[in-house]
């Protein structure tokens, strides 16, 4: 069994927004849990890409990237992460090049080819739909314009040039692990959301791994989604906000963070129920001794080298509570 002290733990952060709350007073909560994370020692802090979701206010990544790796300290702060298919490889390249200037050996930055909206935002967003057919190419040229200049190419990213910023593919099908592979690069599973395919993409990623300059072997962060508190049963109390979260998500509904309820009975139907369930179904939810364990057995089945959570719980102090539990969970 895998000791837990080995394995980084880091944190996915989507700024979830209490209905009548402020967007300043969410991101504010946002930068508190970070620094919170940063103190206990977590590895990383990575913002998402969300656009055009009431309940989510993570849409300007970059931005919120730079903040709050200006009022931490040591934690990495990255993108888990930015749609390439949205923007341009060279403003992504001069973005994450100055935030990699800014706060040099902190930044990360995710790639995924999904729009991290609906149709019509895409089109607001002026998205070609077409583009994620060229994710490949579109990584190679931005893995050039943040790489040495070659002498010969007419474009530059300044800043940018030469900063290495390090590049990961997030994914939750086989392509993201099969690119991950080829180019050599980390990759991170969503299994936050989409735990179908955890098994096969993580096999597929490891069998097909190709070292590179920047990895000699493969290197896999999973995302899961946790709720951990002191004890089991407050812990499955505060998950009923996770799962009021994911409800409204399936019925199109806004992404408000709501109280959590001491029953979903009657807030949703048979079907309802077994669909949640299943989008959530790698998550972590309990005390210290049982998420201890289930991040150990999930870790030796899946061969894992990082951990990223979301924490959607509603009250800040729980949130940070739950940070502490996990820290608490590899130091002893």
């Amino acid at each position: 069994m895998p000791k837990l002290a080995a394995i980084p733990f880091s944190l996915l952060e989507l700024s979830p927004m209490q209905q009548g709350s402020t967007v300043s007073s969410t991101l504010a909560n946002s930068v508190a849990y970070a620094q919170r994370a940063d103190e206990l020692g977590f590895n990383r802090f990575w913002m998402a890409e969300h656009h055009n979701m009431p309940g989510i206010v993570c849409a300007a990544t970059s931005v919120l990237i730079g903040h709050i790796a200006g009022q931490t300290q040591n934690i990495r702060v990255g993108a888990g992460g930015v749609m390439l298919p949205n923007h341009p490889p060279l403003i992504v390249a001069e973005q994450f090049g100055t935030l990699e200037s800014l706060y040099p050996g902190r930044i990360d930055l995710g790639l995924g080819r999904a729009p991290g909206s609906d149709h019509i935002t895409s089109r607001a967003l002026r998205r070609d739909e077409r583009r994620a057919e060229n994710f490949a190419d579109e990584v190679t040229e931005l893995q050039s314009l943040l790489g040495p200049s070659d002498g010969v190419s007419p474009v530059r990213a300044i800043p940018g040039e030469n900063t290495n910023v390090p590049i990961w593919l997030l994914g939750s099908s086989l392509y993201s692990a099969q690119l991950a592979a080829k180019k050599g690069l980390p990759y991170a599973f969503a299994g936050h959301f989409a735990p179908r395919f955890v098994y096969d993409a993580i096999a597929l990623y490891r069998r097909e791994f190709q070292p590179s300059n920047v990895l000699d072997k493969p290197y896999v962060m999973l995302g899961l989604p946790v709720v951990v508190a002191d004890t089991d049963e407050h812990a499955a109390f505060l998950s009923t906000t996770s799962k009021q979260r994911i409800l409204a998500l399936l019925r199109g509904d806004p992404l408000w963070l709501t109280p959590p309820v001491k029953t979903m009975d009657g807030l949703w139907s048979a079907q309802e129920q077994a669909q949640v369930e299943s989008f959530l179904g790698l998550s972590v939810v309990g005390g210290p001794v049982t998420v201890a364990h289930k991040l150990k057995m999930i870790a030796k089945e899946l061969g894992v080298d990082e951990f990223i959570f979301t924490n959607d719980l509603y009250e800040s102090e729980d949130r940070h509570r739950a940070l502490e539990i996990l820290s608490d969970l590899k130091n002893n």
